[in-house]
């Protein structure tokens, strides 16, 4: 069967394209989702709150590697549709080629390095005496994954941009239902703790990034890997493009080094109000909150594609009303997590953590707080991923470094002392919303700076 798909990305109604991308990219998320929460649920009912809580502390590095993947994947994407926009297909397969190789060659100097400093990590990330044996045990099992997902990450990106985004649905399907499988059994059949956990990840991320080598070498149809001389001008010119690809994509990384700085920023903050319950309560929300990050993401990696390409062939026509419907959908994707969470906080709570334990009361309290600015993050991303699509580089880091790095640090520092513990859990709502503020602001001082420039 071709899974390849007919997409016309110069003519194509918007609305109508949009959709051809979004929904096969949707399911495809739907499926990482469901494992995102039965690894949760497993872990929290097979291992226990500690389980949980190791979990939360070992996670930003691996969110640290999938923002790795996200620069490359959006950089490589972006230049990549540009190119084909103005029938340089060569130039596009060069620059996905570089993408893999140094992404790959990252991940393994990364993961080696990780290796032999584990204790001096794990310190580093806040894990406590008592929890620092389970926390190695899960760390040291789950490294693999690390290179897998840098793989699987751009190869989704390289598939939908080679019109297959139905092939890229599967290609996040099928890893995650095995991961959720292995989970089970694992975790309850065999007994093994965090490490089957980190086993099923392992041999989930590894399907997936046989998938994706699979279609890059059998079933791609324009963006074929490109042999690349083995010479020092070679070099150069790979060091050159992946700069650019970089700076293309580097709020890409900011974006999962935000979810990383606002793990390890909690967990600290949390550990230091309500211990090591506190923690485990938080990894209910870090568990959620991704989800919401996928979700949200996935629109604005749906319209990359359509805004990027349109952008490359000069039809700004086109790249502002895929703008609009790529944020009119992220305010009803933030808007049903944000009443969801709401309405059912208790109930998605208890299948993470026993009730009557104290973990679980900190976490129903804490998670309708913390739902309350998910529609404000759904916006935020759209327009990061709009300035992404037309290289706006410097505005999106700046946007993405501020809601991620900057503002959700000093509101968890800031927020606690002022409202009580209630501030931990707003401390992220908070973050969003200045964002959101400064983002209207600055592209509302860009658009008047644009309609002076053409006047004059």
């Amino acid at each position: 069967m071709d899974n390849r798909d007919s997409i016309d990305f110069e003519s194509e109604n918007i609305a109508k394209l949009f959709s051809s991308i979004f929904f096969p990219t949707l399911w495809g998320m739907v499926f990482s989702i469901a494992f995102i929460l039965t690894d949760g649920i497993f872990i929290g009912r097979g291992v226990g709150s500690d389980g949980l809580a190791c979990v939360n502390l070992v996670g930003p590095l691996m969110m640290l590697f999938s923002g790795t993947g996200m620069m490359f994947a959006i950089g490589a994407s972006v230049v990549g549709a540009i190119h084909l926009a103005k029938n340089n297909t060569k130039a596009a397969r060069i620059n996905i080629t570089q993408a893999f190789l140094v992404s790959g060659c990252i991940a393994i100097g990364a993961s080696a390095i990780m290796y032999l400093a584990s204790n001096q990590i794990l310190r580093l990330l806040g894990t406590t005496e008592h929890l620092l044996p389970m926390c190695r045990q899960y760390y040291l099992w789950f490294i693999p994954t690390c290179l897998f997902t840098i793989i699987e990450t751009i190869g989704l990106f390289v598939i939908r941009l080679d019109g297959s985004p139905r092939f890229a649905m599967m290609a996040n399907i099928i890893p995650a239902l095995v991961n959720a499988a292995l989970d089970y059994v694992f975790i309850f059949g065999c007994r093994w703790g965090l490490m089957g956990a980190a086993l099923a990840t392992d041999i989930g991320g590894l399907i997936g990034a046989a998938i994706v080598g699979w279609y890059m070498l059998r079933r791609v149809k324009v963006l074929h890997l490109y042999r690349l001389k083995a010479n020092l001008l070679s070099l150069r010119l790979t060091l050159r493009n992946t700069g650019y690809m970089l700076r293309v994509g580097f709020s890409g990384f900011v974006g999962e080094f935000a979810v990383s700085t606002m793990m390890i920023a909690g967990n600290y903050m949390f550990l230091k109000y309500l211990g090591e319950d506190g923690v485990a309560a938080f990894s209910v929300i870090c568990y959620l909150f991704p989800i919401v990050f996928i979700v949200n993401n996935s629109v604005a990696q749906s319209a990359q594609p359509i805004i990027s390409y349109n952008f490359g062939a000069n039809r700004p026509d086109r790249v502002r009303r895929a703008f609009v419907v790529s944020l009119g959908t992220a305010a009803v994707c933030g808007l049903a997590a944000m009443l969801l969470l709401g309405l059912f906080g208790e109930h998605i709570v208890t299948a993470f953590l026993q009730r009557g334990t104290q973990a679980h009361s900190y976490a129903t309290h804490g998670v309708k707080l913390f739902s309350a600015g998910f529609m404000i993050l759904a916006l935020n991303i759209s327009c990061i991923g709009y300035f992404q699509s037309i290289e706006r580089m410097r505005v999106a880091n700046l946007i993405m470094i501020l809601r991620g790095v900057v503002l959700v640090e000093v509101c968890f520092v800031t927020l606690p002392p002022i409202i009580g513990t209630n501030g931990l859990w707003l401390a992220v709502p908070l973050a969003e919303l200045i964002t959101l503020v400064l983002t209207v602001a600055l592209v509302a001082w860009l658009w008047r700076k644009s309609v002076r420039s053409k006047r004059k």
